[in-house]
């Protein structure tokens, strides 16, 4: 029985991504519709000063409040105690920035919340990905996508799409308010409205494809800084210093132009902006002071309208920004999406537990890495008997690291079966078989931390006895005494402290540290000598008695003792047969013997 997978689009994937984060943005949306509330209040208590307590005009307020107070009375006392009217508008400002305090607390808040739950959405549903995802897609890429990317959409949702409801509130409040007191005014103001919006649609065309442009590029600058921060000692090998330089400032120059073409463009979207506001203003103040002239508009009117169109002002260049933002935060978010949206591998629940000990089987076994790519592996057909030990040859390319990768699932299979104990793979729950199936690697990977941290990492905990069994199984004990922290030796990044050989070891003892019933080294003993590499065959014998072992080698040495030796030839099984009978039939394995300079045989054993 499958996990179920569901694919989401980006609308449903954000909301996803706000399921621990919602209060805290309803908090701040909360406080935004106050903090609203109390900046429409301050120019209605100006307008009321200038036109009824200065000018000595009477007050003639809603029916309601006039049922409730005398305004005579009202504007009689506070003539004479302006200063409440100055604590009034005191109190009002405070008030409003305690809640804008608290609204920029509670989205901070969310906003943080948000980075934390989509970056633990995205490692989790990373590290479930099957091996073919990490062949099609760079590392550096990947990484700019974790931070880049996240950063972008949390800033959208925490600045832009959650302020966006008191924009909508403001400019609808205040639309209200300045149309009850002049609508041509009003609609003088409401015209620039469309204005705004028609040039913000227009920009985010062409934001939206140049900011996709810098986001890739970032991921292909990334990509290149962690390739050679990853492979420094290759290029100093090799004296590619120059190269690497020059092709890593070829990008970021690239990279460069075009933020400055998106720069150009945000350039060209604020003046625009500017110009048009400050027309609006112009229009308000220029058709205003007419008004007042001409048709009687009183000036107290006219003053709380400019700061109405003031408030206004800024909500529609902002709703004009979020429109423009909104393409930079759903390419980011498409991107994240991408990998959101690619399916893991597939978690099969335990139909049957085979006997990891038993007979592991390939039949009729084909396989490409790409769906109409060319296939690595042919019809490939050959049984392994548990608790035997089988050796693998073939030259570069002949699909002996696929064919393992297959066996641990690492790839899932196309074409044939794959029996363990009797039991198809595919039937087989993932963890359970990555758990009984040992596989060292060719290429040897160490995780920054000590010695035992690294032998332990199959393990639930760092057990010193293991640790110490496991590194004397593989030869590797000798090496640890001689550092002077011992197992507590802290390894740099990919084992860069450690020899090739001792890498191995290690990466050997690690596997052994897990107790496996199927043991796999991929060419793994191919950086120690021939003594240490018969030293740790005859330990596996002694220790692990009735595991499978499948050793993968181009060194005859390795191979001669094992119960049966198979060799691959561009994807296909060429020879199949113990040592001394693959020698007599004169083939690849016995070229390559011979040009080892291992080519006699005394009693099956092969002598230089």
């Amino acid at each position: 029985m499958e996990t179920q997978f569901k694919k989401r689009g980006n609308a449903a994937r954000l909301w996803h991504f706000l399921r621990r984060s919602r209060w805290w943005f309803a908090l701040g949306i909360t406080c935004a519709f106050a903090m609203t509330g109390l900046e429409m209040i301050a120019p209605q208590i100006v307008n009321f000063t200038v036109d009824n307590l200065l000018s000595g005009n009477a007050w003639e307020p809603p029916a309601v409040v006039a049922r409730l107070i005398d305004p005579a009375a009202l504007v009689a006392f506070l003539q004479n105690k302006l200063w409440l009217v100055a604590l009034a508008i005191i109190l009002t400002g405070g008030v409003s920035v305690l809640c804008r305090f608290c609204n920029m607390y509670f989205n901070n808040r969310g906003g943080e919340g948000l980075v934390k739950t989509i970056r633990d959405d995205l490692f989790t549903h990373i590290a479930r990905l099957p091996q073919s995802f990490y062949s099609q897609n760079k590392t550096g890429d990947l990484i700019q996508r974790s931070t880049s990317d996240v950063e972008m959409v949390k800033n959208f949702v925490s600045e832009q799409l959650v302020p966006l409801f008191r924009v909508i509130i403001l400019l609808i409040v205040t639309l209200s308010v300045m149309f009850m007191m002049n609508y041509k005014l009003a609609f003088v103001s409401l015209a620039f409205v469309p204005i705004v919006l028609t040039y913000s649609l227009v920009f985010r065309h062409y934001i939206s494809k140049h900011f996709e442009a810098c986001d890739v590029c970032e991921g292909e600058l990334s990509s290149i800084t962690q390739e050679n921060l990853t492979g420094v000692r290759v290029v100093r090998a090799f004296g590619r210093e120059k190269s690497e330089i020059e092709k890593f400032d070829q990008k970021n120059h690239e990279y460069g132009e075009r933020n400055v073409k998106l720069s150009w463009l945000f350039t060209w979207f604020w003046i625009i902006g500017d110009f048009f506001s400050g027309m609006q203003v112009l229009a308000i103040l220029g058709i205003g002071t007419y008004l007042c002239v001409a048709q009687g508009m009183e000036l107290g009117d006219l003053l709380a309208f400019v700061s109405y169109n003031a408030m206004m002002l800024w909500p529609v260049r902002s709703l004009g920004r979020i429109v423009s933002d909104m393409s930079k935060a759903g390419v980011a978010l498409g991107r994240i999406n991408h990998i959101l949206n690619t399916e893991p591998e597939l978690q099969t629940a335990a139909v049957k537990q085979p006997d990891f000990k038993g007979d592991i089987a390939f039949e009729n076994v084909s396989f490409a890495y790409e769906k109409d790519g060319a296939q690595i592996l042919h019809d490939v057909s050959f049984d392994i008997k548990g608790g035997s030990v089988i050796g693998i040859m073939g030259g570069t390319g002949s699909g002996k690291s696929t064919l393992m990768g297959l066996l641990d699932r690492l790839y899932e299979l196309e074409q044939g079966s794959i029996t363990v104990g009797g039991v198809p793979i595919e039937q087989i729950d993932r963890a359970e078989l990555h758990r009984h199936v040992g596989y060292v690697l060719q290429d040897t990977y160490l995780f920054s931390g000590t010695i035992a941290e690294n032998i332990c990492m199959g393990t639930d905990t760092v057990d010193m006895d293991v640790v110490k069994h496991a590194s004397e199984v593989a030869c590797f004990d000798g090496a640890v005494n001689e550092f002077k922290d011992g197992y507590e030796t802290f390894v740099g990044e990919r084992g860069v402290t450690l020899s090739g050989g001792q890498k191995q070891r290690c990466s050997i003892a690690r596997m052994l540290a897990t107790k496996p019933d199927i043991m796999i080294f991929d060419d793994s003993l191919s950086a120690v000598d021939s003594e240490t590499d018969a030293a740790i065959r005859r330990a596996l014998k002694r220790e692990f008695e009735g595991c499978t072992v499948i050793l993968i080698s181009h060194r005859v040495t390795t191979l001669s003792h094992a119960d049966r030796i198979v060799v691959l030839d561009e994807g296909r099984v060429a020879e199949m047969g113990t040592h001394a009978e693959l020698l007599a039939k004169g083939g690849i394995y016995s070229r390559v013997c011979s040009m080892q300079g291992r080519d006699e045989v005394v009693n099956g054993e092969v002598t230089a």
